[in-house]
């Protein structure tokens, strides 16, 4: 079974009060060093079968017309989570 990970976030230009709560909230707890914060949405769709070409580009399409409102948002990651889970391994991430 393979997965897709679709991840969303608020246009630049849209107000993030969660996000703004987060940077607001890691100073407070001594995370120094971050100058802001961004909160968006991660998507996991599971198929049957590997990850294709043609899974990623209708997942794309999903992307567009269901997991996003266009208007306040970007879809700004499609991809295959068995290479991200490959990439964590490696680099023990």
């Amino acid at each position: 079974m393979g997965r897709v990970i679709v991840e969303v976030m608020p246009k630049p230009e849209i107000l993030d009060p969660q996000g703004k709560a987060i940077a607001t909230g890691l100073g407070r707890l001594g995370f120094t060093g971050f100058t802001g914060a961004r909160q968006g949405k991660r998507f996991e769709l599971e198929v049957d079968g590997p990850v294709t070409q043609e899974v990623l580009d209708a997942a794309a399409e999903a992307a567009t017309q269901l997991l996003s409102n266009p208007v306040i948002e970007d879809v700004v990651s499609i991809r295959d989570a068995s290479a991200e889970h490959s990439a964590q391994q490696v680099g023990q991430v």
